[in-house]
């Protein structure tokens, strides 16, 4: 294909050699005339040769990778606003015309370019909000799922590795908190694979563990499983397209990951953080309630004891470090949150 495009760039570029020099041949007189008549229809069919696929192929190969990463949201949205865009340009052009020239040529032409790809841009940009008031309306709506489920109604969630490889979404879901498609894109499928043949059994095991949970959840009928194979031409680290992925589809990623938090944070896409369920669903606890917990270890002040919740809260037990493997009754005196989680100081009880 290139080649032809080139071979025709060349053809085109020695009659345009020979269109522009024959008429002037007397600047090409003397005795080199010919030959210098001979080297400017060379250089044209150079130029042509060299630059057709630029002004052709190229734009036109990077034009069609572009719509390939549109959604279809995007697409049918940036064909609506070009469309709107121009009907806009053609009813201003109108009046414009009656300009003297060269004015009443270009500018009709200036300002339907202008609208329609401002307004292309635009409907792109606003896609979400745009549909959202087209199904209010009535004039959209989302498909229903198949045989009355609404399992596969609601947003579509980007899953990180880190949280199949967690495991407790699983649990999640199957209590039915998650709603809508979870999209595993294939790059963390991937990644989870790269994981699981790894040379070292800690990261292999967890790899596994991934791939195991996400065939649980593919399983499961309560949120359907997509394996996404979007391509993310525009990045090249894992949470970058990740965060590229989700805000094609609802802008909403599932992650465990600090660093992918904040970044997705950052640029506006919704972080569902397990991590940030899992303290949430604590049981609160304040000053002067009353527990029972085992301390089994030393804190690390002296005297401290230390022992845990069945939901994994610490307990420091100020004075504890004597009821080491023994059960005892304790009174709350304060709780922290902290980065790790939660944190509960208490006292033993006085009989």
């Amino acid at each position: 294909m290139i080649r032809s495009i080139r071979l025709l760039g060349a053809a085109l570029g020695g009659i345009v050699g020979l269109a522009v020099g024959t008429p002037g041949a007397g600047q090409f007189g003397g005795a080199y005339g010919g030959a210098l008549l001979a080297a400017w229809v060379i250089a044209w069919v150079v130029v042509g040769f060299s630059l057709l696929p630029y002004l052709t192929v190229v734009p036109a190969s990077w034009l069609i990778r572009r719509v390939q990463d549109l959604s279809t949201a995007e697409f049918v949205t940036a064909v609506a606003g070009l469309l709107i865009g121009l009907l806009m340009g053609l009813f201003l052009g109108l009046p414009l015309a009656a300009f003297p020239a060269p004015f009443g040529a270009w500018l009709p032409l200036g300002v339907s370019l202008f609208l329609g790809l401002g307004m292309m841009g635009l409907t792109v940009a606003k896609r979400a909000d745009l549909i959202d008031a087209a199904e209010a309306i009535g004039l959209a709506r989302r498909p229903a799922a198949q045989g009355g489920d609404v399992a596969g109604a609601g947003p579509q969630i980007v899953v990180d590795t880190s949280v199949l490889i967690d495991g407790r979404v699983a649990d999640i879901v199957d209590s039915g908190f998650l709603y809508g498609t979870l999209v595993v894109p294939r790059f963390v499928l991937d990644e989870l694979q790269h994981i699981a043949d790894s040379p070292d059994a800690l990261r292999r095991n967890r790899g596994r563990r991934g791939l195991e949970i996400l065939t649980r959840l593919q399983k499961s009928p309560a949120t359907p499983v997509e394996i996404a194979d979007d391509a993310i031409p525009e990045a090249s680290e894992v949470d970058a397209k990740l965060v590229a992925l989700a805000k094609r589809r609802s802008r909403a990623v599932l992650t465990n990951d600090y660093n992918l938090n904040r970044i997705a944070e950052v640029q506006g896409v919704r972080v569902l953080n397990v991590n940030a369920l899992a303290n949430a669903v604590k049981p609160a606890l304040l000053p002067g309630e009353a527990l029972r917990v085992r301390v089994i270890q030393e804190g690390k002040e002296h005297g401290q004891g230390v022992g845990f919740l069945d939901d994994g809260t610490m307990i420091v037990v100020e004075g504890g470090g004597r009821f080491i493997d023994r059960e005892v009754d304790v009174n709350v005196t304060r709780v922290l949150q902290t980065v790790a989680g939660r944190m509960i100081f208490a006292q033993p009880r006085l009989e």
